[in-house]
């Protein structure tokens, strides 16, 4: 079975990331330590529990997700989940990478633009072909979607998705352009609002979405946290597989969030 050091695996993942890039809430990159080779990687959203447990059972060296630890702010005791977590990273010598916003940012393996290709979505692009992105960050996409009404772009969400969204607005609306943010980015509708497009779909909704959908005319969606980010993590570990030819698995444990 082939295999890549530590080491090296954590310089290309720096590298195709670009994580110094982005001032994030978290570190990025390996973010805690294990043994010096990988011959086998589980990938997930989140660092959880049971992705560790499921790792271990795997005989896994590492875990790749997009939700890892050490989150700015967050009581940094080792105590609960938290000690346990790391407990368990410790005890079974598994390295743990975490890629936040550099994930959701890459142009071609991030959570946007697996999103927009999971949804049939033509994202615009610049005289240079990169995306056109705005908000903060860049965070945010725009593109094109087959026209439709809002209800039916819900449905069709939906059923990409494996998952019923939250719809708001006008479901008669006629959408042809939209604009999206995987995650919890429903703070950034008031950008795609002022960019223009017809629809703003995301992670998660808050209680002022349903408001500015109604007064705005443009509609939203919230088609799940977990949902919208499954598709990044596993176009990384794709990615990883193909360079360094060793074992990448990805398991979807399911968050109705």
């Amino acid at each position: 079975m082939n295999q890549v050091s530590t080491r090296q695996l954590a310089e290309w993942l720096d590298t195709t990331l670009q994580t110094q890039r982005i001032k994030d809430y978290c570190p990025n990159g390996l973010q805690v330590e294990g043994r010096d080779t990988i011959r086998h990687i589980i990938t997930g959203v989140t660092a959880s529990q049971a992705l560790l447990d499921a790792a271990v059972q795997r005989n896994a060296d590492a875990i790749m997700v997009h939700h890892g630890w050490f989150w700015k702010n967050e009581n940094p005791v080792l105590r609960g989940t938290k000690r346990r977590r790391i407990a368990t990273a410790l005890a079974h010598d598994l390295n743990v990478f975490g890629f936040h916003l550099p994930l959701d940012a890459h142009p071609e393996l991030g959570n946007n633009a697996q999103l927009a290709r999971r949804l049939g979505f033509e994202p615009d692009r610049n005289d240079d072909g990169t995306p056109v992105n705005f908000g903060p960050y860049d965070l945010v996409w725009r593109g094109r979607c087959e026209p439709c009404t809002l209800a039916e772009l819900g449905r069709r969400v939906g059923s990409a998705l494996g998952r019923e969204p939250l719809v708001l607005g006008d479901a008669n609306k006629l959408v042809s352009t939209v604009a999206w943010c995987t995650g919890g980015a429903q703070d950034m509708m008031e950008a795609a609002i002022d960019s223009g497009v017809d629809a703003y779909i995301t992670g998660e909704a808050s209680e002022p979405n349903f408001h500015l959908a109604n007064e705005t005319g443009t509609g939203f969606i919230a088609a799940g946290h977990h949902a919208t980010e499954r598709y990044g993590i596993q176009a990384l570990g794709e990615a990883v597989a193909r360079e360094f030819g060793i074992q990448v698995e990805f398991l979807d444990l399911d968050n109705p969030i």
